[in-house]
């Protein structure tokens, strides 16, 4: 017979792996939420620029709720308390208002398909990063899944990618966006050693809503839709991207490494073909397809070579 150590010892293991496994499932649902991102940016009536304030704008009154709802009664859920701790939610707030930014001002100056691509390289910073300041060391199953995940990003986009001298400035910002997000991932994942999912959404949202509010004025676009239809726009990529899908992958984040978690949501841009597909009729050809395959192997390998 097992001693009562070796019980709980595996009990604890096997929760782990149960716990694992749900993290993992609230990571691809957090990728297929933040995938409706797009979609939402094309039907909106507003500019790019606009609708990535008003995504963090319309966001924070569910996040704060939350944060308000969880804390009641329940002394035990950490709050921001220290200096340090509030520099690391505001850390968390401008990285990823330099990521939507910076993706924003890309579109500007090369076109949607090679901003969105160049944005998607972050797993490459992800991993680079944990090796040199963090001393992560990786399988080679897992370099192997993520190339794998890379390629078929880039064979789902490889028909609209182009490669042009006036392009440079966008895809060097295209560049700096994936650097930007995949910084974000990493602080995000080191706060929730300390802190909860709601916590971090709604202090690092309200940074993020700040930056983003000037930046849209000087871009020069409206910050008011003039139809219902237009805040429903609004209003679903604040609840649905932002608040339910960038929500999900910052739980997963406590639970799984970072730089495979960065592979994985390489599984937005074969969802958001597949929705550009159904909602806007976009065709949907068969290097698409393939494309989409390759990432789903390349986000199981990567599994298998992760810890």
């Amino acid at each position: 017979m097992r001693s009562s150590a070796s019980r709980s010892a595996a009990a604890v293991a096997d929760g782990d792996i149960q716990i694992a496994r749900i993290a993992l499932a609230a990571l691809l649902c957090g990728a297929v939420g933040i995938a409706f991102a797009p979609i939402f940016v094309r039907l909106s009536e507003l500019g790019p620029t606009a609708t990535a304030f008003h995504r963090l704008a319309l966001s924070l009154p569910a996040l704060w709720l939350w944060l308000h709802l969880e804390g009641r009664g329940n002394r035990r859920i950490a709050r921001p308390a220290s200096r340090a701790d509030y520099a690391g939610l505001v850390v968390a707030g401008l990285l990823f208002a330099g990521d939507l930014a910076f993706w924003h001002w890309s579109i500007q100056f090369t076109t949607v398909a090679n901003a969105t691509l160049l944005a998607n390289f972050a797993p490459v910073f992800v991993t680079l990063t944990a090796f040199a300041l963090f001393g992560e060391r990786f399988s080679r199953t897992f370099l192997i899944g993520m190339a794998l995940a890379l390629a078929g990003a880039c064979v789902l986009m490889g028909r609209s990618f182009t490669l042009s001298p006036s392009h440079l400035l966008g895809d060097a910002l295209g560049i700096v966006t994936a650097m930007f997000y995949a910084g974000y991932i990493i602080a995000v994942g080191r706060l929730r050693a300390r802190f909860s999912t709601a916590t971090i959404m709604a202090w690092s949202g309200l940074v993020t809503c700040a930056v983003l509010l000037p930046v849209a004025l000087v871009s020069g676009e409206g910050l008011i839709a003039t139809t219902v239809y237009g805040w429903a726009v609004l209003l679903g990529l604040a609840l649905v991207s932002h608040a339910g899908g960038q929500s999900l992958i910052a739980y997963a984040l406590a639970h799984l490494p970072a730089a495979f978690s960065s592979v994985s949501l390489l599984l937005q841009p074969a969802v958001a073909a597949l929705l550009a597909w159904v909602i806007l009729g976009e065709a949907l050809g068969p290097w698409q397809a393939l494309g989409a395959l390759v990432i789903l192997v390349g986000i199981y390998l990567a599994r298998r070579g992760s810890r």
